[in-house]
């Protein structure tokens, strides 16, 4: 299994700008810049591959366990994951150094020790979780 994304851009770093596009269409022509990635906090003035990689991350993660409770025959009645990349500035460029994973889940018929079990398997075993092995993952994972 392949799949792709492209990125185009134009001009210089700080005043340049580009589009990505997904192999699904899920992103076209989809704007980002420096601002958008290094300056506006609010996340407004377009995507960033940091929150493309929280996205893919977050994703990865909720597939993962959602297998797992399956296979422990207690399947998720919602899970709701999110990845806050962290990125920051070290000797005059950037770092990613850390994928900090939350997840509140309904899930009937288990205990929390189990659940929490379950989701530190996923937070490891995923593949996106696996690819990053060069930052820190953390998690902190709660039943509704």
């Amino acid at each position: 299994m392949k799949r792709h994304a492209t990125a185009h851009w134009s001009g210089p770093l700080k005043d340049g700008k580009g589009t990505i596009d997904t192999q699904s269409g899920a992103l076209s022509s989809h704007g980002y810049s420096f601002k958008a990635r290094f300056e506006d906090e609010s996340g407004k003035a377009g995507t960033n591959p940091e929150e493309l990689l929280g996205a893919a991350h977050a994703g990865c993660f909720a597939m993962q366990l959602s297998a797992f409770l399956a296979m422990n025959d207690t399947p998720a009645e919602d899970l709701e994951a999110k990845a806050v990349v962290t990125v920051e500035e070290v000797d005059g460029g950037f770092e990613v150094k850390s994928s900090a994973l939350t997840l509140t889940g309904k899930v009937p018929g288990i205990d929390e020790a189990k659940f929490k079990e379950l989701a530190n398997k996923a937070k490891e075993e995923c593949p996106l979780s696996k690819a990053l092995g060069a930052i820190e993952v953390t998690l902190d994972a709660k039943l509704a």
